[in-house]
């Protein structure tokens, strides 16, 4: 295995990580944005206020992307699978 190739191999794979952890990350950041503008505007300073909204709308989006991901790593899997006669030699 060449180094070229690891560091592709490697940037692929942070790639398809960095894109699936946003893909749930986002929707709970922009909720708790709003939590937390709504808790300042009203001066609400209860702690679980701002964690229920951002589980459900985690748990939402693990709903409904799982199948994407799913998909997207067994790609990146089947991608690997057939790069390994290249990596072996």
């Amino acid at each position: 295995m060449t180094p070229e190739m690891f560091v592709e191999l490697f940037r692929e794979a942070l790639w398809m990580v960095l894109i699936m952890v946003c893909a749930i990350i986002i929707p709970s950041l922009l909720v708790g944005l709003i939590v937390a503008v709504f808790q300042a505007a009203t001066s609400i300073n209860e702690q679980t206020l701002s964690f229920l909204p951002r589980l459900v709308v985690t748990l939402l989006a693990l709903m409904l992307f799982g199948h994407w991901m799913t998909r997207m790593l067994m790609e990146f899997f089947f991608s690997l699978v057939e790069r390994l006669p290249q990596v072996l030699y």
